[in-house]
């Protein structure tokens, strides 16, 4: 089942989001909603809190993205209440968008390399390196999960010059081929 997305604005975004219980009721289903919402969207990477649950879940397929990031290759994950070990210091800066915010793209610095552990929709515990763009996909929507969103990264002249874009995103005019709730619609 598709559901909508959360848009720039929703109060969900800005929520630090709690554990996820082991006795969650259709976690498996969340998870493949998740992951059929994000595909219909075009996304590589979904948080919960994006489609309106402060949970700590994300899903991730990365893959399409393979060819120019082999990290990527066959890079899926559902990852539940996911917590970073390790973060290198070496950063790298690239451009970023996200779901949550229709037609905003910035350069943000991310680690270039993470140990991530969590638990899979099976509820198995991983401990894992992640590197390049895939590590940086895992850190933006880890980011849902502690109320922040990639823009939070970027100056303040920046955030300002995307400030008719973040407006119209909260009053629900933004362009968006993809069932969104925004706060003003």
């Amino acid at each position: 089942m598709i559901l909508p997305v959360y848009l720039y604005g929703q109060p969900v975004l800005r929520k630090e989001a709690e554990d996820v219980p082991m006795d969650y009721p259709d976690l498996k289903q969340l998870v493949a909603n998740m992951f059929e919402t994000m595909y219909n969207a075009d996304g590589v990477g979904l948080a919960a809190p994006q489609v309106g649950l402060s949970l700590r879940l994300l899903v991730i397929d990365a893959d399409v993205m393979g060819d120019d990031c082999p990290e990527c290759k066959g890079f899926k994950r559902a990852m539940i209440n996911p917590v970073f070990i390790e973060r290198s210091e070496e950063e790298i800066s690239l451009e970023e968008g996200c779901l949550s915010l229709p037609g905003v793209h910035e350069k943000v610095s991310r680690s270039a390399k993470v140990r991530v552990k969590y638990l899979d929709e099976d509820l198995k515990e991983h401990d894992e390196v992640v590197e390049g763009f895939a590590a940086r996909v895992v850190q933006h929507e880890c980011e849902h999960l502690e109320g922040h969103v990639f823009i939070d990264n970027i100056s303040g002249i920046r955030r300002q010059l995307n400030k008719s874009k973040l407006n119209s995103i909260i009053k629900g005019t933004a362009r968006c081929s993809y069932k969104a709730k925004a706060v003003g619609k």
